[in-house]
């Protein structure tokens, strides 16, 4: 096999045919690169140790071939197939059997990211990239971004780790001018911590904030940040970083970008130039401006943001950041500014669910690690806090030791309780701890919520916020989030005086 050949494949219209492909992983992005490869004529084997049945029917259907059994070492059949190159889907650990034979037989891997940049010329001119990653805030960063291209009147496609493969918006025959990508460390390390430096060239890049995650994955902090700063190679126009994360200044200081680009920072603060922040209640940008060394262009403010339910301290940094990346693709702060007045945020984030007896209860489920559920604390002055499930790793002291002064209690659910309990042991010994030892799936949140009913008080916040997350005990965290609320109405019985989709 010559590496020429798939340093050759740079287009759609690349003659990729009879390339064979092994294709590791069956989920939306699995079948996404099948279903690609087979288009352009490749020969398609997918490896899967499990797979959805409509799934595994369609992979025939598309022509391609599916070898469904234990993956833990690698398959006669796959050294039978002599793979010319074989893609990742997210999550294969970096170690896996199959990724570390591949090196080893000098296979190139790579994962969905770098074959969607490689045929994104399928429909005509290709789109532009924005790139968004982060511990956490992406899928609500992507959501705004795009929103403010399409009021620009721009055709912007969220996709990536949000839900729609880059593939399937890259052979939408419609085409679009922008695809705002978001993108998980696990896809950052595959397209550029594998021996290569990254071919994907974005207009704009954003790293939100780095938190440990991960780890259970990534091995350590070092290698999950490493992975992150992948996302600001060969940006051309502008690398957004937080200036409150001195970790994302540091991966735009480091990073190879085209001579050009502009490094542009957001926060709560007041912005210098070249920055977007926050001024007496107001959000401004002083970057994309000619006098932005003397005055600032007025983008919202944080009443505005407050009666759209969008004033939290970190969604009101998500806004600043997804900001700058509008601007930095030519959208006027005009469509920005719209965009905003009726932008609501998904389902399961800072979602209040009902009010009772002056007492709000509150879904985050989507607060998956102890970063986001950091956050999701911050926004509130007096907690009730639902938290724990899988850590995946991760401490949560740190997390306990910074919001413990403002908690009126813990209900504790998930496998990993033991370490959450001890959390609180450690750093607030006096504070009223529940445990939920319930383990049937549908009995968790009923219970859960029991016992934080009996704790809160009149001016309280009830406040889903797991920082862990959900695999444990629910599906995902969006099945959590359901069963909480559920559990809420149940045990409020219609009494609940004021409710709301988000807040």
């Amino acid at each position: 096999m010559s590496m020429a050949r798939l340093d050759g494949l740079h287009s759609w219209h690349a003659d990729w045919s009879g390339l064979r492909v092994a294709v590791l992983g069956l989920g939306m992005t699995g079948f996404s690169v099948a279903d690609t490869l087979t288009e352009l004529g490749s020969e398609v084997l997918v490896l899967a140790g499990t797979a959805a049945d409509e799934r595994a029917e369609l992979v025939r259907v598309i022509g391609a071939t599916l070898l469904q059994q234990d993956l833990s070492t690698v398959p006669q059949a796959l050294v039978d197939f002599d793979p010319e190159l074989v893609v990742v889907s997210p999550g294969f650990h970096p170690d896996h059997p199959i990724i570390a034979w591949s090196k080893e037989s000098d296979i190139a891997v790579w994962g969905d990211i770098e074959l969607a940049w490689r045929v994104r010329d399928k429909v005509g001119t290709p789109a532009e990239w924005i790139c968004v990653t982060g511990t956490n805030g992406k899928t609500t960063t992507v959501q705004l971004t795009a929103s403010m291209l399409v009021e620009a009147g721009f055709r912007a496609a969220p996709c990536g780790n949000i839900g729609v493969p880059v593939l399937d918006a890259v052979r939408d025959p419609q085409g679009f001018d922008f695809f705002v990508v978001e993108l998980s460390s696990y896809q950052l390390h595959t397209l550029g911590l594998l021996g290569r430096r990254s071919i994907v060239s974005p207009l704009a890049s954003v790293c939100l904030n780095v938190a440990d995650d991960h780890l259970d994955w990534h091995g350590s902090a070092e290698a999950y940040r490493a992975a992150k700063a992948v996302v600001y190679e060969n940006t051309r126009i502008a690398c957004v970083y937080n200036r409150a994360d001195a970790a994302t200044m540091s991966m735009v200081e480091e990073a190879e970008v085209v001579e050009g680009a502009r490094a542009v920072g957001f926060g709560l603060d007041v912005p210098g130039p070249s920055d977007f922040g926050v001024v007496d209640g107001i959000l401004v940008d002083r970057a994309f401006l000619d006098e932005r060394r003397t005055s600032a262009l007025e983008i919202s403010t944080v009443q505005e943001l407050s009666a759209r339910g969008l004033a939290a301290p970190h969604i009101v940094a998500n806004i600043l950041a997804a900001a700058a990346l509008a601007r930095a693709a030519g959208v006027t702060v005009e469509a920005v500014r719209d965009t905003l007045l009726s932008f609501g945020l998904d389902a399961h984030r800072i979602q209040l669910v009902a009010r009772n007896l002056e007492i709000d209860w509150i879904d985050d489920s989507k607060a998956t690690n102890p970063h986001a559920a950091d956050a999701s604390l911050a926004a509130y002055r007096s907690v009730v806090w639902i938290v724990g499930g899988l850590l995946k790793g991760v401490s949560i002291d740190r997390l306990v030791e910074r919001h413990a002064d403002h908690l009126r209690g813990v209900v504790v659910i998930g496998a990993d309780r033991s370490e959450v309990l001890e959390a609180f042991a450690r750093h607030a010994p006096s504070l009223t701890v529940i445990e939920v030892s319930e383990a049937q799936t549908e009995l968790v949140m009923p219970e859960a919520v029991r016992r934080a009913a009996e704790i809160a008080q009149a001016g309280d916040t009830v406040l889903l916020a797991p920082a862990a997350a959900s695999m444990d005990q629910f599906t995902d965290y969006g099945h959590r989030g359901r069963l909480f609320q559920a559990a809420v109405e149940a045990q409020l019985g219609g009494e609940a005086d004021g409710r709301s989709a988000s807040r």
